[in-house]
């Protein structure tokens, strides 16, 4: 019996399903998470293919995708995987179809795996609105088991293995009409294509709920594992992503949450990380994320919740509500989350340092300059500052530097909970550390002084090796006893690497976030490991700047979960075959061009395939319409159709100006 979408949301375990094989490759069924990626090159490029497939394996993909959008590069597949098999390598290869099913009835002759998106494999996207009466509607589940079944019967007879990829953008009209732009009109997408399946006892299936929102991703993902389970009694692998993820940091970032979020509750069977980069840089991202998870059953255990206990959940984690909270001057309610910059390691701080973290002071004029990114609060632990702050900046210290702090206006104090339990002495407006891992005896003590005092401001991290779910259970604790402080989501890492660094702060606190928690968000690290940090092959990412990485980072978090925006957004599709450009190219052109517009969100789509179905969500997008040929749109809207490529560019910030979208960059 689930508890709710997982085996257990406090004690690890994965979620049973189906053993599927592909090739001599197990998915599922308590096997490991397997990783796997996608090629970017033309698929009639045979040995351009077939070079990046091998290097992408020797990169440590268990699994290789290459798209066959028509019947040639379907075909093609056989010399590809014959040359593949030539070199001595063994790893199953996945041919990925959207709209041509005759296409992916040649793929499934010959690889071991076919990929379908149920949005436009048989069904249409014109962004009609149909309203279908339920005759109507059963007609066309009809026609879709009609044109779907010949496929199943191959893979059947052919031993292949079959993912059905469901798309958040690429909803097929029908679903639309019924069941709007929603992860329950995702999951029914998917479950359309798997009950005909079913129907012909083929069960060689792996799922997926993909979108370039993580929100709405964890979420589709949550109810298609209700869904199967309320339905048939079990589940079908999983396969995670988001989709159009974008590069660097971002990417890392955006993917770590949504795939992080749902493996931390044991759910998923296989990943790809889909980036705007070289597919065989997606590969040491999905190892960092796999990992994490390699040992972690073995962890502290925590206060059960649901079906093992009395504790019910008390928020719906199929929809997004964030925790209600009082207000404490600019934290909890309705303000954004705000961040907490760590200068707890610091030697000294002068003004100076506080560039890394969104303040320039300018001497000239004696005025701070404040960025969108600047944190909200800073911690200096042991040391009270010997200048003047910026109006927005306040200050945390210890409890014992606090009291003797001049200005009590600005400082405030933070008490470890051990220490505030005992203490009487401190002002309304003050924060407390916990250890969501501590000893429930002692927790249930430090709440009820909580809920005593409405200017306590609660900082949660935890030692549990299953960080995010021991937090979890602490700020449920407060949920059910209705106690309202606000919560800021604290957790340091341990890891060496910039990439593992990313991917675990992110998955800690991006995940929780997800759920409606956290008020604000408190990220650091071991800072002395960080001078030499670079992320595998792409070397502007090397970190210079601990605190600045870590701003960054909690920013990025922020914006990721759709809880603070505080910059440009970017949905970059990772290419393929069938991209019409050079994505990585364009993709750093377009963001050099307005990565200064704060709240605007641009897709930069490689072909129609994650054109506008892909990039649901963004208020522009830029989408390889032919060779050397962009379309422009606003929305899910053609504004500009067979703009040549050398000025696309140019011709999408005309397009941002005629919307009252465009600002003027500072610099400019």
């Amino acid at each position: 019996m689930l508890q709710y979408y997982s085996p257990s949301l406090t004690a690890y375990k994965r979620l049973p399903t189906r053993e599927v094989k592909v090739g001599d490759l197990l998915l599922g069924n308590g096997h490991p998470i397997r990783i796997q990626t996608m090629t970017t090159t033309d698929t009639m490029d045979t040995d351009a293919t077939v070079a990046q497939t091998i290097r992408c394996i020797q990169a440590g993909a268990e699994l290789v995708r290459i798209t066959a959008p028509s019947k040639k590069e379907a075909e093609n597949l056989a010399i590809i995987k014959e040359k593949v098999r030539a070199a001595g390598y063994t790893t199953p290869l996945v041919a990925d179809i959207h709209f041509t099913p005759n296409a992916a009835e040649i793929a499934a002759r010959i690889v071991e795996k076919v990929r379908v998106n149920p949005g436009n494999y048989i069904d249409k996207k014109k962004f009609d609105f149909i309203e279908y009466s339920d005759a109507a509607y059963a007609a066309e589940i009809d026609r879709i088991r009609e044109r779907f079944t010949p496929l199943v019967k191959i893979c059947k007879e052919y031993g292949t293995a079959m993912r059905i990829g469901t798309n958040h953008g690429s909803l097929s009209d029908r679903i639309m009409s019924r069941y709007g732009d929603t992860p329950i009109g995702m999951v029914e997408s998917a479950m359309e294509f798997l009950r005909i399946a079913r129907a012909e006892s083929y069960h060689q299936i792996i799922l997926s709920m993909k979108s370039s929102n993580p929100q709405v991703m964890v979420q589709a993902y949550r109810l298609l594992v209700k869904q199967m389970e309320e339905e048939f009694g079990e589940c079908y692998p999983l396969h995670l992503g988001v989709t159009e993820a974008g590069d660097g940091e971002d990417g890392r970032i955006k993917s770590a949450i949504g795939i992080g979020t749902l493996l931390e509750d044991g759910i998923g069977d296989t990943i790809r990380v889909s980036l705007t980069e070289d597919p065989e840089f997606e590969i040491p991202v999905c190892k960092d994320i796999v990992n994490r998870y390699t040992d972690r059953a073995h962890h502290a255990s925590i206060q059960p919740i649901g079906n093992d206990a009395k504790i019910s959940l008390p928020y719906d984690p199929f929809t997004y509500k964030r925790r209600n909270t009082t207000t404490v001057t600019n934290i909890g309610a309705h303000h954004v989350p705000v961040v907490v910059a760590d200068f707890r390691s610091a030697q000294t701080i002068q003004h100076q340092d506080l560039q890394s973290i969104g303040y320039r002071y300018d001497e000239a004029t004696d005025k701070w300059n404040i960025s969108d990114g600047a944190a909200d609060y800073i911690y200096t632990a042991d040391k009270v500052l010997n200048f003047a702050l910026p109006g927005t900046l306040q200050v945390i210290c210890d409890y014992n530097i606090w009291l003797e702090a001049g200005d009590k206006g600005k400082y405030h104090p933070l008490l470890e909970a051990t220490e505030y339990v005992n203490v009487t002495d401190f002002p309304a407006f003050h924060f407390v550390f916990a250890d969501a891992n501590s000893d429930w005896k002692f927790l249930n003590t430090l709440l009820d002084k909580i809920e005593q005092h409405t200017g306590a401001v609660l900082c949660i991290d935890s030692s549990n090796a299953h960080r995010m779910a021991s937090i979890r259970r602490l700020l449920i604790e407060l949920q059910n006893r209705q106690i309202v402080c606000p919560v800021i989501i604290a957790t340091d890492t341990p890891c060496k690497t910039i990439d593992e660094q990313l991917i675990d702060l992110a998955t800690n606190t991006g995940g929780l976030l997800l759920d409606g928690f956290g008020d604000g968000i408190w990220l650091w690290n071991h800072a002395d490991t960080m001078h030499h940090l670079k992320i595998t092959g792409r070397t502007y990412l090397e970190v210079k700047d601990n605190q600045q990485f870590l701003n960054n980072t909690a920013f990025s978090i922020l914006q990721a979960s759709r809880t603070r925006i505080s910059k440009t957004e970017y949905i970059s599709c990772p290419s393929c075959g069938r991209t019409l450009f050079d994505l990585q190219e364009t993709t750093a052109k377009i963001r050099n061009a307005t990565n200064h517009l704060k709240g605007v969100k641009i897709a930069i789509m490689g072909c129609i395939v994650n054109g506008p179905g892909e990039m649901a969500d963004a208020d522009f997008g830029y989408v390889g319409s032919g060779p050397g040929k962009i379309t422009l749109y606003k929305g899910k809207e053609v504004v500009k159709r067979n703009v040549p490529s050398e000025i696309a560019v140019n011709e999408l910030i005309e397009l941002l100006k005629e919307n009252e979208a465009w600002i003027e960059p500072a610099n400019a």
